[in-house]
């Protein structure tokens, strides 16, 4: 038996709801891929990742403004399979959640814009680093199956939120969508701050000299001794190992959230893999809760390698991500009698060890 064509599997297999998004990874995931080898460069996916998202919640958010058939390839559309009032109502609360995930585009973006990776010829130093701790043969298979397919399906994940708020059609916000928007913003706005605060003491270290027109938040007084430090330790950074990529992981737990927490129902026997768990619709943050907990301990890995003694203190004395656990581990030390000594080594200017 001959093989369906993938517009055929895409009609028999999937939700029409699903149809294009579906067909829009497929194509990214393959760009992407053959991108990378045409360039040597692995860092296609890194480039988008901050357009994909939005992408994929705003197909799912403005269901009724596509037309039925596709006029163009890759063009969004919305099958006629679709339930014709999830085509003729807009979802508040996906609306909602469409606001708040080009916010978070908006910043990454912005973040992504000043560290050079929109360049083509810039590529994550983490991928380089994979690239020469193993052969040849072997990260082509990891640049294929993880850096190209998973990390596309992934993105295609934190679109299904919005797929569920569409779906559920409230006629207005409820409070739990006001509680839930204002938490985001709040995550949003100190995950600007983290960024900022690291962009501001990269540049101090690099240069020597303090950045002009700071943005409120990152107008830390660096050091000569924190520069020599080589990793940032103040601000936010005191509290938590890694801020922006625990307020990254809490956004997203929070845009999954809204359809969850919900008075509508969340319907989900009418959505895809329904009939096999309810856990499902927890998928998009729990898949990428993983991935930055597996890429953290990769990224520390390397400064462990690069600042030894230094980094493994803020190991001890801060919390990799939740910054309520740090007083615990300072306490830790305490009681071992070594908290003056890690302190002065991570947060000390001078004779006395001093922490802002």
């Amino acid at each position: 038996m001959s093989p369906l064509p993938v517009e055929t599997w895409l009609r028999r297999g999937l939700l029409a709801s699903f149809r294009w998004p579906v067909k829009f990874c497929a194509s990214t995931t393959i760009v992407a891929w053959i991108l990378s080898l045409i360039t040597g460069n692995v860092s296609q996916v890194d480039r988008v990742w901050t357009f994909l998202p939005t992408i994929y919640t705003a197909y799912f958010s403005l269901l009724p403004l596509w037309p039925k058939d596709a006029p163009l390839p890759l063009w969004p559309y919305a099958p006629e399979a679709i339930h014709p009032d999830i085509k003729a109502r807009y979802s508040p609360r996906a609306l909602l959640m469409l606001a708040l995930v080009v916010v978070w585009m908006l910043r990454l973006s912005y973040n992504t814009w000043r560290r050079g990776l929109f360049n083509l010829h810039d590529e994550d130093y983490r991928w380089r680093i994979v690239r020469n701790k193993i052969p040849a043969w072997l990260f082509q298979v990891f640049n294929l199956v993880f850096i190209a397919i998973i990390q596309n399906i992934i993105l295609l994940l934190l679109g299904i939120p919005a797929h569920i708020a569409a779906f559920q059609q409230p006629t207005r916000l409820s409070t739990s969508d006001y509680i839930l928007g204002t938490l985001a913003l709040i995550d949003i706005v100190l995950e600007f701050v983290a960024d900022n605060q690291q962009y501001s003491f990269q540049t101090y270290k690099h240069t020597g000299v303090h950045e002009a027109n700071e943005w409120p938040g990152a107008r830390i007084n660096w050091t000569p001794r924190d520069a020599q430090r080589g990793f940032v330790t103040r601000g936010l950074w005191a509290w938590s190992r890694h801020p922006n990529f625990l307020c990254e992981q809490t956004f997203w737990v929070i845009i999954t959230l809204f359809p969850l927490l919900a008075p509508e129902s969340p319907n989900l026997p009418s959505l895809p893999l329904g009939s096999m768990t309810p856990l499902w619709p927890l998928a998009p943050a729990l898949v990428l809760c993983t991935l930055f907990f597996s890429s953290t301990r990769f990224t520390e890995s390397i400064s462990l390698s690069k600042y030894s003694d230094a980094y493994r203190a803020y190991q001890q004395r801060v919390a990799m991500f939740v910054p309520f656990l740090t007083p615990v581990w300072g306490l830790l030390l305490q009681v071992r009698g070594k908290k003056e000594q890690v302190d002065e080594m991570l947060f000390g200017q001078g004779e006395k060890g001093k922490r802002e």
